[in-house]
């Protein structure tokens, strides 16, 4: 890959430590702000943003009974990265995997057609919380948003 880049999967991690896909999906054709959710069994759950005191948001899958799945960037020797939400700029929460020497590696998604989309957390609300979805607060919605180019277009 140009510049080093690796790629890593991101998955959900259920409590038994089963490892599922998280996807970016497109509705109604719509490739500029794409959804993404976690396929747990066969559900599709909720990943979002969710409300904490901690330094780092946590970015988790939401159970239909309000039970909360990890979201990790799985390295290829088997070592697990968190996915948090690590910093805002206005409405916008940058989501990033972070290494175990406290590196930001980007969260990135692939539309069908093969663009590259960045994952962030959107709020809607000036409210902590955007959300109560099945019990849990959120703090933004996760989505895959088109990259900008260098001109900032």
């Amino acid at each position: 890959m140009p510049g080093g880049a690796r790629i890593w999967h991101v998955k959900t991690l259920d409590a038994a430590g089963n490892i599922h896909d998280v996807k970016a999906l497109n509705k109604g054709g719509n490739l500029h702000l794409m959804d993404v959710k976690a396929f747990v069994d066969s559900a599709i759950l909720p990943v979002k943003v969710l409300v904490s005191t901690d330094r780092y948001e946590p970015v988790k899958a939401i159970g239909q009974d309000g039970t909360i799945f990890d979201i990790k960037a799985l390295m290829p020797d088997g070592t697990r990265l968190d996915v948090k939400g690590v910093r805002r700029s206005g409405s916008i929460t940058h989501i990033k995997a972070i290494g175990p020497d406290g590196t930001f590696y980007g969260v990135k998604a692939i539309s069908p057609s093969g663009q590259m989309h960045d994952v962030k957390g959107v709020k809607m609300k000036k409210d902590q919380v955007e959300a109560t979805i099945n019990g849990v607060a959120v703090a933004s919605y996760i989505k895959a948003l088109p990259q900008l180019n260098a001109a900032g277009e």
